[in-house]
């Protein structure tokens, strides 16, 4: 049952493994401040201290308020346990992919466990902790600071960085330095992905731009000449926002769907239906990607 502890009895060692997003906290903290903490804060009981899992902004919140108390949850004494609970219950607590990363990576450290043994005690595949266990190994300090501070966002990382990751001429460091650079410019996803082929596929002169700072020169060439979209045709600009939506909606889609809260026959039905018609089409359309994919970077 949640009891209500002293804030500064929650100790925070895990908070470093949470995503922070401005935006969000801000609206929490209107909420907080009118209707109070509503769901307790979940962590586990160490040799005496309350170590925080869940609920890293209503903590800050909670701070920002001047709140002396706050409802909390204890998931038990066994660290590695509660850490399975709460990877268990991810798609109820709405902790993304790179948090979960962080979570198994934490768990790999403090259990020595195989990736078949994480995927057993998770009830997941070993290709989704395998997943998981590459992103986080693959990923320097500090760039992992920078995704996990909200520094930089991290659907650019996932889906446009991680692509020039694959190609041999660009090099881990390269990364870093583009991430670093970009980092707290507060920056839209297209503007970061346009910024990518330019530093990655572009003269050294931009990457220099970059590098010392000069975001708004370079993004104003890709908006003006052929990186931007104003010289498209109606039809190439239907096209492109059309690639957009689908790159976005791939991403829900993936994420709603490993969700537990999938459970009524007649959902199950309808979604059997709905994903037959999709498989059907999907080589085709992954062929269709790909082709314009080769065909736009040689123009």
């Amino acid at each position: 049952m949640p009891e209500e502890v002293e804030i500064s009895s929650l100790e925070l060692r895990y908070e470093c493994l949470r995503l922070r997003n401005r935006k969000q906290e801000g609206r929490l903290l209107s909420s907080i401040a009118e209707r109070g903490i509503e769901e307790p804060m979940e962590g586990v009981d160490v040799q005496g201290a309350r170590v925080l899992l869940n609920g890293f902004k209503r903590w800050r919140c909670a701070r920002k308020l001047g709140m002396a108390t706050v409802p909390y949850r204890s998931l038990g004494d066994d660290q590695s346990a509660a850490i399975v609970a709460l990877l268990r219950l991810s798609s109820d607590r709405s902790l993304g992919i790179l948090e979960q990363a962080g979570f198994i990576d934490e768990l790999r450290t403090l259990q020595q466990l195989s990736v078949a043994e994480i995927a057993e005690l998770l009830s997941r595949s070993k290709g989704w902790v395998s997943m998981r266990m590459g992103l986080i190994g693959k990923m320097s300090e500090t760039i992992r600071q920078k995704l996990f501070s909200g520094a930089f966002p991290v659907y650019p990382y996932m889906y446009t960085l991680r692509r020039f990751m694959r190609m041999n001429a660009v090099s881990g460091q390269d990364i870093e330095r583009f991430v670093v650079a970009l980092s707290g410019k507060g920056l839209s996803v297209r503007d970061i992905e346009q910024l990518a082929h330019g530093y990655f596929r572009g003269p050294e002169s931009f990457r220099e731009q970059i590098q010392a700072g000069n975001i708004a020169l370079p993004l104003s060439a890709l908006r003006e000449g052929n990186g931007g979209s104003d010289q498209c045709s109606s039809f190439e600009r239907a096209l492109l926002k059309d690639l957009e939506i689908t790159g976005r909606y791939m991403q829900r889609v993936m994420g709603k769907s490993v969700d537990r809260r999938l459970k009524t026959r007649v959902f199950h039905a309808e979604a059997n239906l709905l994903c037959a018609g999709i498989l059907d089409r999907s080589e085709a359309f992954i062929q269709t990607m790909r082709q314009l994919h080769d065909r736009s970077g040689q123009a």
